[in-house]
């Protein structure tokens, strides 16, 4: 099979489209045949060896497929022919066929395309754990999501209202990023330039009860001032690369908080949660409530590209690469 492969830890641009033998089946899995493939800020990282997972090289590229079920275990939820989407996470998803366990796999809406669908699991899942779980969001509160035209902003900005925000406000670089925002659903968008004056504008000084970051570096502080009283700060991670820190006292002078929100880890050790919040978010997408993503499409042959597309800041809204 055709597969997007890293055999060296030199970035985005090591990644190699190769013919590799299909992966073996094994008790519990689900084999598919892949027709798209989305690709995630940790691709970036594990391409040069930084993230904290590290697999074991060469691997296939990607964490989230979706596609068609080859075969699967007599007792699963799925058959084969259902059009399902995926986790596969550590690698083994920019290929033509991967192999997962059964509880990571669902089945894809009808009304959700797999271009769509391989741009669902990975961010949605996380945005959902982000504001349900970690977030507490309650019924007309507001939020605001930093890096609003990439892949997580574009899924809070999706998904946001549908989980009960009354406000949803987007934080982007440039006006043609703000267009993006626009167009998933958010309800005001503010310039990274001056964002702190603006939020407190557009919140008549009161700020906002949740803020959503996975950019982290020097807006980290005014992340903290931009809330309400009881409000909530998520810290996704630092695609700005600069981890940043906070002096506690800030918490203290409005009752805020500081709260780290790593759905991967939770997942690993949470069995069952993963069913928990396709549950939830799954009559939502099919519904319409909660609208599909629009991914942006690289071919199979471009995979170095999609990668190398979030880490120099290219990207906007959920990257995915067609494999069929």
């Amino acid at each position: 099979m055709r597969a997007a492969q890293v055999s060296k830890l030199e970035g985005p641009e090591a990644i190699e489209v190769v013919d590799i033998p299909e992966p073996q089946a094994f008790a519990g899995g689900v084999v598919i045949d892949v027709h798209a493939a989305g690709v995630a800020f940790p691709d970036v990282l594990m391409t040069r060896g930084l993230y904290q997972l590290k697999p074991q090289m060469p691997y296939v590229v990607g964490g989230e497929v979706a596609g068609v079920v080859r075969s699967a275990p007599e007792d699963a939820h799925v058959k084969a022919g259902d059009r399902v989407i995926a986790l596969t996470m550590l690698g083994n998803a920019l290929a033509e066929v991967a192999v997962t366990p059964t509880q990571m796999v669902f089945r894809l809406p009808d009304n959700i395309s797999f271009e769509a669908g391989a741009g669902i699991v990975f961010n949605d899942l996380t945005v959902h754990f982000c504001l349900r779980n970690r977030g507490r969001l309650a019924a007309g509160e507001s939020v605001l999501v930093h890096g609003a035209a990439g892949g997580v902003g574009t899924s809070t900005l999706r998904m946001a209202a549908a989980l009960g925000a009354g406000r949803v406000i987007a934080v982007v670089s440039t006006p043609e990023k703000a267009e993006v925002a626009r167009a998933n659903g958010a309800t005001d968008v503010v310039l990274t330039d001056g964002w702190l004056a603006a939020v407190k504008e557009l919140t008549g000084g009161r700020g906002v009860d949740i803020v959503l970051d996975p950019v982290g570096g020097d807006r980290f502080t005014d992340s903290v001032r931009s809330l309400a009283a009881g409000g909530r700060l998520l810290v996704v991670g630092f695609t700005a690369g600069e981890i940043p820190t906070v002096k506690v006292n800030r918490l203290l002078l409005k009752n805020v908080e500081v709260v780290g929100a790593a759905w991967g880890e939770w997942v690993t050790t949470h069995p069952g949660y993963l069913q928990e919040q396709w549950a939830e978010v799954e009559p939502l997408l099919a519904s319409g409530k909660i609208a599909a993503p629009l991914p942006v499409l690289y071919p199979l042959d471009r995979a170095a590209d999609a990668v190398a597309s979030l880490d120099n800041r290219t990207a906007t809204g959920k990257v995915v690469v067609t494999i069929r």
